[in-house]
């Protein structure tokens, strides 16, 4: 039985969308650009959630992944919508 929706794989999108390859690791995103991203790509509704949870601030790459995953284990998620790396 797969529990992967078909929605897998999306904040990982989002996640490269905001940090292209090559671009320093120091670069930072706020909140509001993730929010922004994740409605121009018309991320689900439980996307939204995980992404509106965040909390103000600006985030690295590293930052960002490590507050998403841990949003999307903690509501039991990581195995229908992925984690981000």
């Amino acid at each position: 039985m797969d529990v992967r929706s078909g929605d897998y794989g999306e904040l990982q999108r989002l996640v490269d969308s905001l940090f292209v390859p090559g671009i320093s690791s120091a670069a930072t995103v706020s909140r509001l650009d993730v929010e922004l991203r994740a409605e121009i790509l018309d991320l689900c509704a439980d996307l939204m959630e995980v992404v509106a949870s965040l909390p103000p601030r600006t985030y690295t790459r590293q930052r960002l992944c490590d507050q998403l995953n841990s949003c999307l284990v903690a509501r039991g998620w990581g195995t229908v919508y992925g984690t981000v790396e």
